[in-house]
């Protein structure tokens, strides 16, 4: 029997090169216009933002992202908004701008407070139109029904899941990652495997999302060295930007896992960025779950170039081994020792993680205290060891 499920998506995802110019389209109707921008890609941004203005628009522009935002970058963001009062919101940049521009959307009108919408389906509405263009290739934020905040006090991450942060359009331009960085594109190539790889392996799991998930993957590891390698190969910056929008899809009715559940504390306790926090634990992780889902493992393994063994535990492992194999080719830190986080951190790292249930409820092996502490240790080392 295969189990209902609720996918919803933005109304129009425009992807491929060239697809930033059907920006103006999209805000036709709107007249005031709030962008939030990644500072680096601003100057490819103008051009448009000026068409806007030349067609009557009022526009105001924000550059002031931080990464793995803070709630307090939250709040600094809305006051300027509420002021200028806008029918459209557009975030332009990575999962930052993107997850901050969602949240602006939905809270600037006054109505909610940031910590009332804190969880999932908290959010009571949006009543401004919302546009999305990524220009990385790894969170999937332009098409997820989630947003992600920094509690600098409690040192964790918190999501927000609602409905109403999915976007209205969602504009994917591989062109506008050509400028990525090594280090940036290894790390959202990483996150973006990571979330392909949860979807296909966890508790709530669907055949429809399992179609993109493994794609998702194949397209991913085929494709993430090429990018690092030759930054303006724009066949794999394409792929790369394809594998991601199918992990993003993944996101909203399946979600993700164990991994993101023990990333988090270490993007709000040491401000390790969310990529490489998956990429790091992501193997130790898999490798604690091949027993939970063995034969959905397998497939990932031979999605991702691993060699076939004598039967699904070891091709499973195998894929576990490749997956170390192309984060360490991709020049990712491989331990949490190489992160300069300490050994002393894990039983409160553990701790927070076993907190952020919407994750760990997904896992597809039940991750106990003692697990998750095992599991930091491993990663701690850097050991890959069969369970």
């Amino acid at each position: 029997m295969i189990a209902p499920l609720t996918l919803n998506v933005p109304s129009c995802i425009e992807f491929g090169s060239g697809k930033l110019s059907t920006l103006p389209f999209h805000l036709k109707n709107q007249n005031r216009i709030f962008f939030l921008v990644d500072a680096p890609i601003l100057a490819r941004i103008d051009p448009l933002i000026s068409e806007l203005k030349k067609s009557g628009k009022t526009v105001l522009v924000s550059t002031e992202v931080v990464p793995e935002p803070p709630l307090e970058a939250l709040e600094i963001l809305l006051a300027p908004v509420r002021a200028f009062s806008p029918d459209a919101i557009v975030g332009v940049g990575g999962g930052s701008a993107m997850d901050l521009a969602k949240l602006v959307s939905v809270l600037f009108d006054g109505k909610q407070k940031t910590q009332d919408v804190i969880g999932i389906g908290k959010v009571s509405g949006r009543g401004v139109r919302l546009v999305t263009v990524t220009t990385t290739a790894g969170t999937g934020s332009e098409v997820t029904p989630i947003a992600v905040l920094t509690d600098t006090q409690a040192k964790l991450k918190k999501g927000v899941v609602s409905q109403y942060l999915i976007p209205d359009v969602a504009i994917v331009d591989p062109n506008l990652t050509l400028s990525l960085p090594a280090a940036v594109t290894a790390a959202t190539g990483m996150d973006a495997m990571t979330h392909c790889i949860e979807a296909y392996t966890n508790k709530h799991a669907h055949p429809i999302i399992d179609n993109l998930a493994i794609e998702g993957t194949r397209l991913i590891a085929a494709n993430l060295e090429r990018c690092i390698r030759n930054g303006s190969d724009l066949d794999a910056r394409t792929s790369m930007a394809l594998g991601s929008l199918y992990g993003g899809l993944c996101l909203g009715p399946v979600n993700t896992a164990a991994v993101h559940a023990m990333a988090y504390p270490l993007g709000g306790t040491f401000k390790v960025s969310h990529g490489v926090s998956n990429s790091v634990l992501l193997p130790f992780v898999m490798a604690f779950n091949l027993s939970g889902n063995l034969k959905k493992y397998a497939d990932i393994a031979l999605a991702i170039g691993a060699a076939k063994g004598h039967d699904d535990e070891e091709t499973a492992f195998n894929g576990v081994l490749k997956i170390r194999q192309i984060s360490n080719a991709c020049g990712i830190p491989q331990s949490l020792k190489d992160l300069n986080i300490p050994e002393s951190a894990i039983p409160e790292m553990a701790k927070a993680a076993l907190l952020v249930t919407r994750l760990m409820d997904n896992n597809p092996r039940k991750v106990e205290l003692k697990d998750a502490e095992a599991i930091y240790l491993k990663a701690y080392h850097g050991r890959v060891e069969r369970e």
